[in-house]
């Protein structure tokens, strides 16, 4: 480990400056934590308040960083394998705003998988870009989205205009992971850059049990949520950049449009400590993670007739899995996804990361422990019915594997619009982003064709308990179309 691996510059200093006796004359209001309210000071004391500092002298600028900021990411780079990064404290989705706004323009295009996160879409209503999007393959066992395939990228490549990136999901909420070297060669053959949203990634750089860091797999431009998996607090994220095909001066420029000029430098630090928490024990902390989940994957071994979801070599899309993640069928425990998570929390204080009608799945990090797994095995145990079957019927896959909305989102965004109901939205272009959270994976975009089995799939979700978001009616008895 590098020498300068073993400081941590910028929690230091917000430690120093918190401690520092200073008559504060600016903001906070609280003033360093004695003005918070009387029932945070009773729950966390004054410490949290004391940190809760802005730019002063000694903390540096995170919009033009010199000092100890820059120190910090310089570190962040070096260990997690980039070139140079860039902390973010409003989550991975300001990176992959700014890094669609880095690269697309008005009128350009940019591969994307049709399972993108909704952040990319927002980013597509800012830029102004329009989506060549490529249908991810499907598990038809578990009906979930693997990644893209590279005969559909290449295909895409020869029948579209030169496109300016090409954007992949790397790896799923699941924990799938497509061929990222095979994608990004193909990007690069054709001169563009590949851009990752690798959000639920940022560990895979610490053991070689897990699959390959996307930095590593050759990409140029990779955003991850360091708060998911890693030591971060919520909301603090890391944007990696290697190679000449992203211009960064452009980066850092869009990075402004989308942070907030009064950056939480408790998230800032946070980013740091995890830096350093994994620059001193990553490979110990991973396979302490990867013992939690052999033993619960080894006591669901143990269920009578249990089959273990093995995805890998299922479809070109999945080439590894993420074995910190458990992804379960909810039909083997005899309820639909919204009933069975209530069931785990309300009988077993077990509470999953993502929900959906079809699996339930669990995230093991580094803040689980062996006493966690096996509160949640025994809870398994107690609702497993073996061979049993789905109760209801997989979401149909009918989109083409390659195509190109009605309107780009920006002008379906904008466009004239009416309200109508749901059954007669049919057919109509859509100007809404609607849907499931979690993985909030829109079903509905804007400028896309609403079809009704899209349709049905929401109803679906909302009728078993599901949360939809983006739509402008919540009860999803109206929705928003482009006005003919």
């Amino acid at each position: 480990m590098s020498a300068h691996q073993q400081q941590a510059p910028l929690w230091q200093a917000l430690c120093d400056k918190a401690q520092a006796a200073h008559v504060a004359f600016h903001t906070p209001g609280h003033k360093r934590g004695r003005g918070l309210p009387a029932s945070i000071l009773q729950h966390l004391g004054g410490s949290l308040g004391a940190v809760d500092l802005p730019e002063l002298p000694d903390l540096d600028n995170l919009f033009a960083p010199e000092a100890v900021i820059q120190e910090a990411q310089t570190l962040a780079a070096q260990l997690f394998g980039a070139e140079q990064t860039w902390f973010l404290t409003n989550g991975s989705t300001c990176g992959i705003l700014a890094a669609l706004l880095a690269v697309c323009g008005p009128g350009d295009h940019i591969i994307v998988p049709r399972n993108l996160h909704t952040s990319v879409i927002s980013g597509l209503v800012l830029s102004g870009a329009t989506p060549i999007f490529i249908q991810p393959t499907l598990d038809q066992h578990l009906n979930l989205a693997h990644s893209l395939c590279i005969q559909d990228i290449q295909i895409a490549l020869q029948n579209f205009p030169k496109p300016k990136a090409i954007f992949l999901v790397y790896p799923t909420y699941e924990g799938i992971c497509g061929d990222i070297s095979a994608l990004t060669a193909c990007a690069h053959d054709h001169g563009i850059p590949l851009i990752v949203d690798e959000a639920h990634g940022p560990h895979f750089a610490f053991h070689p049990q897990l699959p390959p860091s996307a930095l590593a797999a050759g990409a140029d431009l990779t955003v991850q949520s360091t708060h998911k998996m890693l030591g971060a607090l919520t909301q603090a994220a890391m944007l990696h950049v290697q190679g000449n095909l992203i211009d960064r001066q452009r980066l850092s420029q869009t990075l402004q449009l989308v942070q907030s000029t009064s950056p939480n430098y408790l998230l800032l630090a946070s980013l740091d400590a995890a830096r350093y928490q994994m620059a001193h024990a990553g490979p110990e902390i991973m396979q302490w993670i990867l013992a939690l989940a052999d033993r619960a994957y080894s006591q669901l071994q143990s269920l009578p007739d249990y089959s273990q979801w093995e995805p890998i070599g299922t479809s070109p899309g999945c080439m590894a899995l993420d074995q910190t993640r458990l992804t379960l069928p909810t039909h083997l425990f005899g309820a639909h996804g919204y009933a069975l998570d209530q069931t785990l929390i309300d009988t077993y204080g077990v509470t999953a990361e993502l929900v959906t009608p079809d699996h339930l799945t669990f995230l093991m990090t580094l803040g689980n422990t062996m006493a966690d797994i096996d509160q949640l095995i025994l809870a398994l145990r107690d609702l497993y019915q073996p061979n049993s079957q789905p109760s209801h019927p997989p979401y149909p896959n009918a989109k083409p594997p390659i195509s190109l909305p009605v309107l780009s989102p920006r002008d379906a965004y904008w466009h004239p619009s009416e309200r109508v109901h749901v059954i007669e939205a049919v057919d109509r272009i859509s100007t809404e982003s609607i849907c499931p959270y979690p993985p909030g994976i829109p079903t509905l975009l804007p400028g896309e064709r609403i079809q009704a089995q899209d349709l049905n799939w929401l109803l679906q979700i909302k009728q078993s308990g599901g949360v939809i978001t983006g739509c402008s009616d919540p009860s999803l008895k109206t929705l928003k179309v482009v006005r003919e």
